[in-house]
């Protein structure tokens, strides 16, 4: 092997030491680590952890059923029909407000984010019920049924539109999200 003709350039050290010695310590990973991970819970004041789920969900309410969601995704046929239609895009418009679809009202359900502890706001409602509506029907029956079978399957029980919008679907039988934020 040939010397460097600089004499100011020394060659590396035959015996490094581990890689761990010139690294800084990684910071502790936090409930909140990573964007959608789910991590665990943490049982807050006002808050329980689902058994199912293993997210943190306000006392008082409950993973919305399968059954209360598919009576969600049909009642909204009769009731369009009822309100001919106009009348439930303006309901539907104004209880997103409220993070609740028309359906979703009437059955006594609401959309929650879990990653904020938040009702869903105006804006995740209409990112759920727009682009999530895109996204169910842009293979119509084949996303359709990708979605079903996600809310049968998953411990969550998020759809397509849950999963664009980061949501839940909460049955809150004693609406004591109605005053939250």
């Amino acid at each position: 092997m040939t010397q460097p003709s600089d004499p100011n350039i020394q060659p590396p050290p035959v015996n490094l030491p581990p890689a761990q010695a010139y690294l800084p310590p990684a910071p502790p990973i936090t409930e909140a680590y990573g964007y959608g991970q789910q991590g665990v819970a943490v049982a807050v004041p006002g808050f329980y952890v689902d058994p199912t789920s293993g997210l943190s969900l306000p006392d008082g309410t409950e993973l919305a059923s399968v059954g209360r969601r598919i009576g969600a995704y049909f009642l909204a046929i009769p009731l369009s029909i009822v309100t001919l239609g106009i009348g439930y895009l303006i309901w539907g418009l104004i209880a997103w407000g409220q993070g609740q679809t028309p359906a979703q009202q009437v059955l006594g359900m609401r959309c929650w984010r879990p990653e904020d502890r938040r009702v869903a706001s105006w804006g995740w409602m209409a990112m759920r019920e727009v682009v999530g509506g895109i996204v169910d029907g842009i293979l119509s029956l084949l996303t359709e049924i990708t979605s079903f079978v996600l809310m049968l399957t998953r411990p969550d029980r998020r759809t397509l539109h849950d999963l664009v919008a980061g949501t839940i679907v909460l049955h809150d039988p004693n609406k004591v999200l109605a005053n939250r934020p």
